[in-house]
């Protein structure tokens, strides 16, 4: 039997198995704690949902909540204290918390400061673990695409204004590639069942021309045969993860960023965790806070908190990069993404439009975990040479705006008798009396990695939550009456500021793009941000070409916990990652209003420059990069 029938016989054989599990609703294939969705009714939980979607709550300020954390003594401790800010350390205190626990959070920097905020920006079903279920008869490859694809869908429901389906246009270049995709991805849309975002669809050449212009007619001794679009999710990561953190504020977790872990405290007598001394890094005061159980959700870094507790703990962590690339807008059309199937090494790389611009990415390579990951040049060369290919403008070293590096925490159990089983499903473990370990995953699953963890830390406290996970259909803050729509209220009601002409006040307009930049960053709390600009002159742009406000600046520092420069132009806004330089010129209006906000002196200013400077130079930027220019 030839190759080809072989691949085809596969996909067949796999495809009959998904209508087998379908049609019995496919249950067999999900973890249990998927079907915790509709758990958790009643007058307090419903309480909490209205605290959470109420466009004018306030989350507690960052001093009200390390005074929460000061205040948990061993005679009235939390019942979880979480470590880690990132999408699956704040998701567990969101969890945690709207289960009525008391719950603390602490982060060494700031929320999304890791691995959260360095993603591809995809909520991806699993279309690669498709691949392999379909190569190798996997049914645990198939049962984890079951799960993404129902968590995908969860992810976009709960945070609508963050996240949207994306077409994904796979170019295919002989007749066997359009049948081979058009047959995957059917499968893939079967599968979804029920959380299918859009029907995937095979496109001709002409027409897959008009929806995406700057396609490639030729690849090398090929001509295209046509496309197969296919639909993923795609988020704004950095502030979906603040939106979880602020979100979980509001629910009754004292969350606080800036903050590290030092030391565990343990029992005199079992040697069970039972807290941690925490060092405040802004203020440099050192404070214990006590907890039936820690959840170590530090990402790469879990190992290191692991071994506070152990020294001689064995790693759970493998540590992989992924580089990424932003490139002009003019690469991608708005509102359709590019696959690059096959790299030249087997590996797929995405080309994406990314809030006004194209990201492209990523790699894979083992690395060394560090804090703040650098892109290689060859890295960056790789993906330019990889979309090089597929398109007909020339792809140009000097057009990249930004790249970045991200460490994929790849998970191991370490109870584990064999290293053999590296993957990229989420681990949970307890390997020290009192600390639970959660790693590995993805964004797409942090939900149900986070229901996993607590499912785990209530088992290990013997806690006693007031009912069970809501997870699974909880609005985040911002999210609750949103609509697509809604940036036209700001457009018609809000002027960005007051203009005086003559000695007459005049309104300024709120332009579309602000507007729309404001409703989908910002949610149903948008119109707090454009009062802000209104009222209080601060309706600027930060940047010549992007939709950042002055009001922004000032808004996230009272209300979504921004402590530094850096903590708003990579996470709060998304400038350092969009354009480096853009977000270099924009930081003395940055850092001139965080002083106003903050009380800082003009020592704490220039610091906050350096610092801001330093993390902007690990950006690698056609202008701050050092390279050889080559080919492109």
């Amino acid at each position: 039997m030839s190759a080809t029938a072989t691949r085809l016989r596969r996909v067949a054989a796999v495809a009959t198995a998904a209508v087998a599990v379908t049609a019995c609703g496919g249950a067999v294939l999900l973890p249990p704690s998927v079907s915790s969705n509709d758990r958790g009714v009643g007058p307090v939980v419903e309480s909490m949902r209205r605290t959470i979607s109420d466009p004018n709550a306030i989350v507690p300020s960052r001093s009200v909540q390390e005074s929460t954390l000061i205040g948990a003594s061993s005679t009235s401790p939390l019942d979880i204290l979480v470590v880690g800010g990132g999408a699956t350390g704040c998701g567990v205190a969101l969890d945690a918390a709207t289960r009525g626990l008391r719950v603390g959070l602490v982060e060494r920097e700031d929320f999304s400061s890791g691995t959260s905020s360095r993603s591809t920006k995809l909520i991806h079903g699993g279309v690669r673990y498709l691949e392999k279920a379909v190569f190798n008869l996997d049914y645990g490859q198939l049962k984890l695409v079951f799960h993404a694809l129902e968590e995908r869908k969860q992810v976009i429901e709960n945070a609508p204004h963050l996240c949207h389906a994306l077409p994904c246009m796979t170019p295919c270049f002989n007749w066997f590639e359009v049948v081979y995709y058009w047959m995957g991805l059917k499968m893939y849309d079967l599968v979804a069942g029920h959380h299918i975002l859009h029907l995937s669809r095979y496109y001709s050449v002409q027409e897959s021309i008009e929806l995406f212009p700057t396609l490639a007619r030729k690849g090398k001794d090929k001509s295209l045969r046509g496309t197969v679009v296919y639909y993923d999710g795609q988020m704004n990561d950095s502030r979906l993860n603040v939106g979880l953190a602020c979100s979980a504020a509001l629910a009754g977790a004292a969350v606080l960023n800036h903050a590290e872990v030092v030391s565990f405290l343990k029992d005199e007598g079992s040697e069970r965790i039972i807290g941690a001394k925490i060092r405040d890094n802004l203020s440099g005061q050192e404070f214990e806070t006590y907890a039936e159980v820690v959840v170590n959700a530090a990402g790469p870094f879990c190992d290191s908190v692991r071994k506070m507790a152990n020294k001689d703990a064995q790693p759970m962590i493998c540590p992989s990069s992924g580089v990424h690339v932003v490139l002009p807008d003019y690469y991608s059309p708005e509102g359709m993404g590019l696959i690059v199937p096959k790299t030249k090494d087997g590996r797929v790389v995405f080309m994406l439009p990314w809030l006004g611009r194209t990201v492209a990415g990523t790699t894979d390579s083992n690395t060394s975990i560090t804090a703040l990951p650098e892109p290689h040049e060859d890295e960056i060369q790789f993906i330019l040479d990889a979309i090089c290919d597929y398109l007909n403008v020339k792809v140009r070293r000097t057009d990249v705006l930004s790249a970045w590096s991200g460490i994929r925490p790849l998970a191991m159990d370490p109870t584990a008798k064999n290293t053999e089983s590296i993957s990229r499903d989420h681990v949970v473990c307890e390997d020290f009396p009192g600390l639970v370990t959660i790693t590995g995953g993805k964004w797409t699953t942090y939900r149900s990695m986070a229901e996993d963890a607590v499912n785990a830390a209530i088992k290990s406290g013997k806690l006693s939550p007031r009912n069970e996970c809501i997870t699974g259909n909880l609005r985040l803050v911002g999210g609750d009456g949103w609509e697509s729509s809604s940036f036209t209220v700001l457009a018609q009601q809000y002027v960005r500021m007051k203009k005086t002409h003559g000695g007459k006040v005049v309104p300024g307009v709120m332009d579309t793009a602000s507007a729309k930049h404001l409703s989908h960053a910002y949610g149903t709390l948008a119109e707090r941000v454009a009062t802000i600009a209104q009222n209080e002159t601060l309706g600027k742009r930060l940047a010549h070409g992007y939709p950042y406000l002055e009001a922004e600046v000032a808004y996230c520092a009272r209300n979504e916990y921004c402590e530094s420069a850096i903590d708003f132009i990579a996470r709060r806004s998304r400038l350092a990652f969009l354009d480096t330089d853009a977000a270099g010129r924009a930081l003395p209006r940055i850092i001139e209003i965080l002083a106003k906000e903050h009380n800082w002196d003009r020592s704490r200013q220039k610091q906050e420059m350096q610092k801001a400077r330093e993390f902007l130079e690990t950006f690698k930027s056609s202008k701050n990069a050092r390279f050889h220019d080559g080919k492109h």
